[in-house]
């Protein structure tokens, strides 16, 4: 009976030791606070991507953003480098593919001031492609209002594609004439 007694107790405890070391491997390796970062391509500011905590779990190549992110793009001209493009999100993750994953209230604005708005988002760095499976309300400078299931654009984020897309668009009075 004692045998049973202690074969029970050690068995708990390595549940327990179990537990505890499984809490272990979920923790990040590093953490980084007041993160940016630079992207260059030829010594020329391609983008910066900066967030207040970044979350480093090494063990399985994800980088974990949970605190929001900021991604700008830049373009070098003759007359100097010049910001184009933003995304901003709650949350970001990316994973060692190359592919950053924006969600919840992920808004993304480029140069002609063309606002998109969406729960979620992929920026795949290798494609060169920005994406979202997801519902898209995108409301151009002219005042255009449109929704879909989903959109796709480059890294400037100018066209827009978007996928079963319903909307509002303003019609100049003098049309029929």
């Amino acid at each position: 009976m004692a045998g049973l007694l202690l074969f029970s107790a050690c068995e708990n405890s390595l549940k327990d030791i179990q537990k505890i070391s499984a809490q272990e491997v979920s923790k990040p390796i590093s953490t980084t606070t007041g993160l940016n970062v630079i992207y260059s391509d030829s010594a020329k500011v391609q983008f910066q991507l900066t967030a207040p905590l970044m979350l480093d779990h090494s063990d399985t190549k994800v980088k974990e953003m949970p605190k929001g992110v900021k991604i700008v793009k830049f373009e070098t001209t003759p007359k100097g480098v010049t910001q184009t493009a933003q995304i901003t999100a709650d949350y970001g993750i990316q994973r060692s593919d190359r592919v950053i994953e924006l969600r919840r209230n992920v808004v993304a604005t480029n140069q002609k001031g063309d606002i998109f708005k969406s729960d979620e988002l992929f920026w795949d760095q290798g494609k060169r492609e920005i994406y979202s499976n997801k519902l898209v309300q995108l409301t151009s400078s002219n005042g255009t209002n449109l929704y879909g299931t989903g959109a796709t654009t480059n890294e400037s984020m100018d066209p827009w594609i978007i996928k079963n897309t319903t909307g509002q668009i303003p019609v100049n009075q003098n049309f029929g004439q």
